[in-house]
């Protein structure tokens, strides 16, 4: 089994050049997890042991070896495509699934999100046509986790599109 702890650095086309190419196919979700154990279209069994914050790029090289190489691809999975009726229905809805923190990606005209049952209420709630797809899905932006570091020294620049402000206290107790 090959344990990848570390994405490879940018592959040239000579440094892969008559190696075998095998792939991990995975969805917009498996993309970003940093751990777990998968096969690949070879049938070679992979381990992702990667750092915080590593994301798997759909066509990225991540592992090299003398007569093959693995590459990422991304896998068709179930979203919801959302057919806003202008810009102004499209904004209103990116404002809403952000509001909700759920990633969004964009096909031609539609929106997509993923096919989850809160993303189906606020649709129909909000009345809007949307339907079922499978397609690769591919958010805008980074999807991040809202885990803040003990220290509370950390900064969001963040892409959502939306203001990015939390209700918490960042106020510590202080002896006077």
């Amino acid at each position: 089994m090959v344990i990848i702890e570390q994405i490879a650095p940018p592959a040239s086309p000579a440094d892969i050049a008559g190696k075998q190419r095998d792939s991990l196919i995975l969805t917009s979700e498996q993309r970003r997890w940093l751990r777990g154990r998968f096969t690949t279209t070879g049938g070679r069994e992979i381990a992702l042991a990667l750092p915080t914050g590593t994301t798997l790029e759909p066509g990225a090289t991540v592992w090299v070896e003398p007569d093959w190489y693995l590459a990422i691809e991304a896998a068709p999975e179930s979203v919801l495509a959302i057919l806003p009726a202008d810009a102004r229905a499209a904004v209103r809805i990116a404002f809403e699934v952000g509001n909700r923190h759920f990633p969004l990606a964009m096909d031609g005209d539609a929106l997509l999100v993923p096919d989850d049952t809160a993303m189906v209420q606020l649709l129909d709630r909000i009345g809007v046509r949307w339907e079922r797809r499978q397609s690769v899905f591919h958010p805008i932006g980074k999807a991040h986790s809202h885990d803040h570091p003990s220290d509370h020294s950390h900064e969001h620049n963040l892409d959502h599109g939306h203001d990015h402000s939390h209700a918490h206290s960042h106020e510590h107790p202080h002896g006077h």
